[in-house]
């Protein structure tokens, strides 16, 4: 807890066994207070682990995708009473220890919402990205900032921490249940006029660290400079984008239910 907030970490896991212990024993415990692990079906002993290490695990029965997973992420931490909410992936690519700058950034009152930048510093080829990865990474950004008026270094970053403001507003159920999620909901988080920060953050490009291939790669780039595209033309009223329509209570959070829990 930090200044009276409840800070929770979120782990969206697909076949994280591997990985799970080295990210799980960096996480500031002494700040956090609820570790929560969504399970998309995995066929490895990522269930197995969580429950072993005490995670408050919750198992998809059939796989969702990384956007689905995540929905179910923020449902359960803001059933389970979390003021602010970090996505932290279980593969260890990033750094678990940034958690507490990251919560302290919005619980500062200051940003409603936080990105950990692979860009920002040197951390991104040093840390093994590939140099396609980072080339694209820095010319869809520098098109998704064109088109949406912001000036991030970066928009894929999978390490983010938000408010349960933010978490309450954005219509996630609008969003894929894809990679481009993240994306989609950055933007609608731009959209509702809420404060991004960025911090610097170390990456860790390994076996097995996950990663898309090429091909899911090109997909995702598609689907940011059409999500890009889209929320420039609803900015503009030339074009009703319903991933930025006034939202309902239904489409905030998906509604609960839909998979079995694990204590």
């Amino acid at each position: 807890m930090l200044l009276g907030k409840r800070i929770a970490v979120v782990l969206p896991a697909y076949n994280a066994a591997a990985t799970l212990q080295r990210t799980y024993s960096e996480i500031p415990l002494d700040i956090v207070d609820d570790i929560i692990l969504i399970d998309d079906a995995s066929h490895d002993e990522t269930v197995a682990l969580a429950e072993t290490l005490g995670i408050y695990t919750h198992r998809h029965p059939r796989n969702r995708g990384y956007g689905g997973n995540q929905k179910t992420c923020y449902r359960i931490a803001l059933e389970r009473g979390a003021d602010i909410v970090v996505m932290l992936h279980p593969d260890y690519q990033y750094a678990p220890r940034l958690v507490t700058a990251m919560a302290s950034m919005i619980v500062s009152g200051e940003y409603d919402a936080v990105l950990a930048s692979r860009i920002l510093g040197k951390g991104a080829l040093s840390g093994g990205m590939p140099l396609y990865k980072y080339a694209a990474n820095r010319g869809l950004t520098f098109v998704q900032n064109w088109l949406m008026g912001q000036k991030l270094s970066e928009y894929h970053s999978g390490y983010r921490a938000w408010s349960r403001g933010v978490l309450e507003v954005v219509p996630l159920q609008a969003c894929s249940d894809d990679f481009v999620f993240d994306n989609q909901m950055l933007a609608q988080a731009i959209h509702a006029g809420f404060r991004i920060g960025e911090i610097s953050c170390p990456t860790r490009y390994f076996h097995d660290a996950s990663s898309i291939d090429l091909g899911r790669s090109c997909v995702y780039g598609l689907g940011v400079l059409q999500t890009a595209l889209a929320y420039r033309l609803h900015r503009l009223g030339v074009r009703n984008a319903p991933l930025f329509s006034p939202v309902s209570a239904s489409q905030t959070v998906p509604p609960s239910g839909q998979a079995g829990a694990r204590p």
